[in-house]
């Protein structure tokens, strides 16, 4: 299955507005940079703790529908985040799976300053469900 930037932007319009650009989009990492700007800052001057989630949450799905069968669509259901030091500059995000089955996928994600350096580690659990014609649904 393919999913380009533009089909996550439109079905999850939020991930545009926070600013959350894609640069690879494969079923064994999805990486995705956040720039830094002035309105997604917090004390320091740091990218806020909940852009971060948000570049997290957006990659984590991504990640998810590629290792779900075509048309799935994500559902976060638990996230952690842990917070090790604070991100100035761009922040990157690579998220690759843990573990997949059937309905849900663990999806590690890992995210750097722009040295390199690991700023906030996040594991989070995505439900995917494909969505069944409206015939089908009745019949259940």
């Amino acid at each position: 299955m393919t999913i380009t930037a533009e089909d996550v932007y439109r079905l999850a319009p939020f991930v545009r507005t926070l600013g959350v650009e894609f640069s690879e989009l494969t079923p064994s990492a999805v990486t995705a940079r956040l720039t830094h700007k002035v309105e997604l800052s917090t004390t320091g001057g740091g990218l806020h703790g909940g852009a971060l989630m948000g570049l997290a949450d957006a990659a984590a799905a991504v990640c998810a529908a590629l290792n779900s069968a075509p048309g799935a669509l994500p559902a976060t259901t638990d996230s952690t985040t842990h917070f090790l030091r604070p991100v100035h500059g761009a922040a990157h995000a690579v998220a690759a799976p843990i573990r997949v089955s059937r309905t849900a996928v663990v999806v590690g994600v890992q995210i750097a300053d722009e040295s390199g350096a690991l700023c906030v580690h996040v594991i989070q659990t995505v439900r995917t469900r494909v969505p069944q014609p409206a015939a089908a649904a009745k019949e259940e």
